[in-house]
């Protein structure tokens, strides 16, 4: 490891240089601190001539509160609303006028936001983050806080109350963690938490989480080091560290749910369907990994177990997919997504994939399953390294979650060095109805009606158009 500390705006390096770690394709990082606790983690990538800056908080939603649900991400919008030398929509306009793309999200476990820039623009990103970072309670009030809670309120509302199906991953997730559990509720939060939020929460949050000692800041590109790193002690270094950060609540679980939990929902959807999410080993774990293989091989594409036996073989289902949400904090999910073709009862797609995934868990992957997974999963890693954003993003995220951004370099490896017997142990002990939370929906006779007025609306335009 590579650290370095700030002694009047130099750096003096501690530790080894930077070399390509086994299994990692080449790629390269240095990791440095400032003395206000920043993290810092530089790759340098000469190939196009871009930079992508990317900065992970540590906060998500396991850190928020009962009755304050939903701060992190409405925190994120706020970022984007001005500091003490960046008006209004000034972050926006500065980087995509500068030829630059950016935006933010949020998660159960952490808060992020990139640019990705021409490199000679680096410096412009560097210093708008700095200056959010550094000053944006100077620039957050009450008008401000209510324009970014009613756009809050409307994404919710256009991304999950007012679409098909669009509960489903709140539900779920209420299902699998218990009450009470930090992953209990979903980043977007309540309507009621949303309207409850005062601008002091929102100033308490900042003042907690936003803090140098609590981000991981990486830059990849085509970037020199020593300048870039001058221009972060530029930047960020002059920030006061502040601590007080409380421990976020512990998320273990028991491996498995001990029952079946289910919930039916009857709403205006175009066809019924059958979700569930299973509990699965936490991200960072070789079992992690392993079940990442086994859903892949389950469901994971149209060569996968599911979907073959359900849309191509059975045509009981038009879509069938199975994926993990990966986790470090609580146990991951399985995300099982089917939804079905014509009248199809869910009962018979049910009996269909217990079927399967007792097969599995009793033979285990066939050789070419197992390849042609692996394979896979090795090509979505390396579609993530390949571009600096990704790379960026993958070095974060292995520095919040597991203390070791270096870890991002060898997760291929990882993957491949699993053994079909681990892939199938994960499936037995895992995949088990008895470790799954489920979710049926049931089309309202009105979704019905609403389909029929449409096939005639249809019916009847393309009769004109003749």
């Amino acid at each position: 490891m590579r650290t370095a500390i700030a002694i009047e705006g130099t750096y003096m390096p501690m530790g080894h240089t930077a070399t390509a770690e086994a299994g990692s394709g080449g790629l390269t990082a240095t990791e440095h601190r400032l003395a206000n606790g920043l993290r810092v983690v530089l790759s340098e990538d000469h190939l196009t001539p871009v930079a992508a800056v990317c900065l992970w908080y540590d906060v998500g939603s396991r850190h928020e509160v009962e009755g304050r649900t939903g701060l992190a991400h409405l925190f994120e919008h706020l970022m984007f609303q001005g500091s003490a030398q960046v008006k209004g929509n000034g972050h926006f306009e500065l980087v995509q006028g500068a030829g630059g793309s950016l935006n933010g999200t949020t998660s159960f476990e952490r808060t992020n936001y990139f640019e990705t820039m021409p490199a000679h623009q680096l410096e412009l990103a560097l210093w708008l983050e700095a200056d959010r970072m550094g000053s944006l309670l100077a620039a957050l009030d009450d008008e401000s806080m209510e324009n970014q809670r009613d756009v809050v309120k409307n994404e919710r509302r256009q991304r999950y109350d007012n679409v098909p199906y669009g509960t489903a991953f709140e539900k779920l997730t209420a299902l699998a963690y218990p009450e009470g559990h930090p992953y209990h509720h979903t980043p977007i939060g309540s309507m009621a938490d949303l309207d409850a939020a005062t601008l002091e929460d929102a100033r308490a949050f900042f003042r907690t989480y936003y803090a140098p000692g609590n981000a991981v800041l990486s830059v990849v590109g085509d970037i020199d080091p020593q300048q870039t790193l001058a221009w972060i002690e530029k930047y960020f270094g002059s920030i006061e560290a502040h601590d007080g950060k409380p421990e976020p609540r512990d998320g273990a679980l028991p491996d498995v749910i001990g029952e079946q939990l289910r919930e039916v929902v009857e709403e205006e959807v175009p066809a019924r369907a059958l979700m569930a999410a299973y509990r699965l080993p936490e991200d960072g774990t070789r079992a992690g990994d392993a079940a990442d293989l086994a859903l892949t091989v389950l469901g994971g594409g149209e060569s996968s177990r599911l979907y073959n036996r359900l849309v191509r073989r059975d045509r009981t289902a038009v879509a069938a997919g199975f994926g993990l949400l990966r986790l470090a904090g609580a146990p991951s999910l399985g995300w099982l997504d089917v939804k079905a073709s014509g009248d199809v009862e869910v009962p018979v797609i049910e009996a269909a994939i217990d079927e399967e995934l007792a097969r599995f868990a009793e033979e285990g992957p066939t050789a070419e399953e197992m390849e042609r997974a692996q394979a896979q999963l090795e090509r979505e890693w390396l579609d993530r390294l390949g571009t600096v954003a990704g790379r960026a993003d993958e070095l974060c995220r292995f520095a919040v979650l597991f203390g070791d951004p270096q870890l991002a370099l060898t997760a291929v490896q990882r993957v491949l060095e699993v053994t079909p017997e681990e892939v199938q142990e994960v499936a037995k002990a895992r995949l088990r109805p008895d470790n799954r939370a489920v979710l049926v929906y049931e089309p309202t006779p009105a979704a019905d009606h609403a389909q029929d007025a449409d096939a005639a609306a249809t019916d009847e335009t393309e009769e004109t158009a003749k």
